[in-house]
């Protein structure tokens, strides 16, 4: 899967999980700071996405993972 469709699957579940913009999920969107995820909401769309992309996040890469580029370049290179 390329690279803009990961991040169009990875941003409809951001949106679904967050009350947020649009137009402010973009590839250097920090999940916490800009668009406002806690731990809670962090966890379910991991385990949506590791669901999605039929894939295990490990933990060690959470402490990685900060914008929603970080998490679209985890699944492109888990794929």
């Amino acid at each position: 899967m390329d690279r803009n469709a990961i991040f169009d699957k990875v941003k409809e579940y951001i949106l679904m999980q967050l009350p947020v913009d649009e137009g402010k999920v973009v590839d250097d969107a920090r999940m916490v700071e800009d668009l406002g995820a806690d731990s809670a909401n962090l966890m379910m769309l991991i385990m949506d996405l590791e669901t999605e992309f039929n894939m295990t996040v490990e933990d060690d890469a959470l402490g990685t993972i900060k914008t929603v580029g970080d998490i679209v370049d985890y699944i492109q290179k888990k794929g």
